[in-house]
């Protein structure tokens, strides 16, 4: 017999229902903003690659100007880009008003063929003839 204490009387029960009487629901879809978590995976250590690095990510020899500026022989174009804009951050070199213009310092001007000013997307195109076959 159950005793009758409210909240709590679904604790208290001393008759448990039948097996009988349970019976499986379909599990409802789960709202929207429940994610499901997946299972931790672990990476294993691989051998290191003996892939030969290729494109942009291969170093190569640079022009006497980007010498000066990185201190380097030779360096990859993803690396010389990460360089300059370290540079240019450092330096303060960016237009306040308008972020996308750098304005040339001394050094900068002889990698950018003389220009005073230079957009930023137009950074890896100035840079190219420095990259020496």
């Amino acid at each position: 017999m159950a005793m009758s204490l409210g909240f709590f009387s679904t604790f208290v029960a001393t008759e448990r229902p039948s097996t009988s009487a349970l019976t499986l629901r379909p599990q409802a879809p789960l709202h929207p903003k429940f994610r499901l978590m997946r299972p931790v995976t672990y990476a294993t250590i691989s051998e290191p690659s003996t892939q030969k690095v290729r494109g942009i990510m291969k170093p190569r020899k640079i022009s006497p100007e980007m010498q000066a500026l990185f201190g380097v022989s030779e360096i990859s174009r993803t690396q010389a880009l990460k360089q300059i804009w370290a540079y240019i951050k450092e330096n303060n070199l960016q237009d306040p008003e308008n972020k996308r213009i750098i304005r040339c310092d001394e050094k900068l001007k002889k990698l950018f063929a003389g220009r005073d000013q230079v957009g930023m997307l137009e950074i890896a195109g100035l840079i190219s003839p420095h990259f020496l076959k």
